[in-house]
């Protein structure tokens, strides 16, 4: 279980979120929703400890997160796009190996080779794996960022607006796979949308955010338009 407690950010004189409380069970997705500024971003920066809190605890089962715990998916895929699809998923494993075979891909050792490549057949891109990643669409760019997670062996996956750059088919199709990790690989998964459909569709709870304060919490399939109204209405405000 993913467990944010009391996370509170600040930037100046402004506060981006007040205590927060947060928790994500393994074999579940967890979307959290809000209008531009609320917070959802900054939210998941912090409990991938790439933002500075003022208060505030990160813990995956019960023991402070470590390094290798947590796993973050970005908006921005930030593939190499010269390199292989394989060698941009051997990428995950990087802090498993000493610093002479992280320096080029062609000293990866075998094993993390045919772990990535068990990765990349767990997204469905196994037959792209020695394909440069530039040539790939942005929705297959973004499985190869969900597989590169995948192989820093995480317990955690954190997903930052995953689908923003992405076609409705494209966006269905890595929703679905993020849903599928969480139940399947039993791993706690928090997304951040900005599509309340998507989320009704494939999330398994819902978080809403306001001004850096949750506001909602619950199921989607539970009267998802009284869920949603406050959000949507706050977004077109």
């Amino acid at each position: 279980m993913l467990a944010l407690s009391g996370i509170t950010v600040q930037y100046g004189e402004r506060r981006v979120l007040h205590g927060v409380d947060l928790a994500v069970a393994r074999g579940e997705l967890l979307t959290v929703l809000g209008a531009n500024g609320c917070g959802k971003s900054t939210l998941l920066r912090a409990a991938a400890r790439l933002e500075p809190m003022e208060s505030g605890h990160v813990t995956v089962d019960g023991k402070p997160a470590g390094p290798l715990d947590i796993a973050m998916i970005f908006q921005h895929v930030h593939l190499v796009r010269r390199r292989t699809v394989l060698d941009n998923v051997c990428a995950g494993g990087l802090g498993r190996l000493s610093l002479r075979q992280s320096l080029l891909p062609a000293l990866f050792p075998r094993e993390l080779r045919e772990e990535a490549m068990a990765c990349l057949d767990r997204v469905g891109l196994a037959d792209r794996a020695h394909d440069r990643a530039g040539s790939l669409s942005g929705g297959q760019q973004q499985r190869v960022a969900v597989a590169r997670a995948m192989c820093q062996r995480p317990r955690v996956l954190l997903a930052d607006e995953p689908v923003s750059a992405l076609d409705p088919a494209a966006s269905e199709q890595v929703l679905a796979l993020l849903a599928e990790l969480a139940h399947v690989e039993q791993l706690a998964v928090l997304a951040v949308l900005h599509q309340p459909s998507l989320a009704a569709r494939h999330a398994d709870r819902v978080v809403g955010l306001r001004e850096g304060r949750v506001v909602l919490d619950g199921h989607p399939q539970q009267n998802v338009d009284v869920l949603y109204q406050p959000m949507v209405a706050e977004a077109v405000s």
